[in-house]
């Protein structure tokens, strides 16, 4: 497997659905999903250029994160499982962001935990935009609730939605679902 060689390549199809969607390639990001990894691929994948990186078990995202500070190479990670609140810690003292909030009290527990010297925690609320019981997530009807208790908490930062559609091969399906369920709200 040549990271490299692999990243060019997502980078081309960005580039490319970027000019079909007539939107500026520079408001996108690349997050590279490090769980399970090596610290030996994630240094590859920085060295090709990846800072940011998604990790969906606290523990080994910790432990990766220690590593590359302690190394004195700066990336940006993000949190991207379901959390529990005995986890919660962690999550606020190591990540920049927890993509996957959905609960006012896993909320409310990040923002006490997050340390003061940190930049307040990016934070993507969940939606369950398929109404799948397999997925996490909140209703949409849900979203502005939680973004409000959000709103009142100083360390937390809240960025916007985080949402995984059903797998289907129809785009308009999906774009339909997502103006359906999030647009009006």
């Amino acid at each position: 497997m040549n990271i490299q060689h692999n990243l060019n390549l997502i980078q081309q199809k960005i580039e490319t659905a970027c000019k079909e969607e007539n939107r500026n390639q520079n408001t996108v990001k690349l997050l590279a999903v490090s769980k399970t990894k090596p610290i030996s691929a994630i240094l590859s994948a920085y060295q090709a250029g990846q800072t940011a990186f998604g990790e969906n078990y606290v523990q080994e995202g910790v432990e990766k994160i220690q590593y590359f500070e302690s190394q004195g190479v700066n990336l940006e990670w993000h949190f991207i499982g379901p959390l529990q609140s005995n986890k919660t810690r962690l999550v606020a003292e190591h990540f920049d962001w927890m993509q996957t909030l959905d609960r006012a009290k896993i909320a409310d527990r990040l923002n006490e935990q997050r340390p003061t010297n940190k930049a307040p925690l990016n934070v993507l609320i969940q939606i369950n935009i398929s109404d799948e019981e397999s997925k996490s997530g909140i209703q949409p009807g849900e979203m502005l609730t939680l973004a409000k208790h959000i709103e009142n908490l100083p360390h937390l930062c809240l960025r916007g939605l985080m949402a995984i559609p059903a797998p289907t091969d129809n785009i308009a399906e999906t774009r339909s679902r997502v103006q359906k369920n999030v647009r009006p709200i």
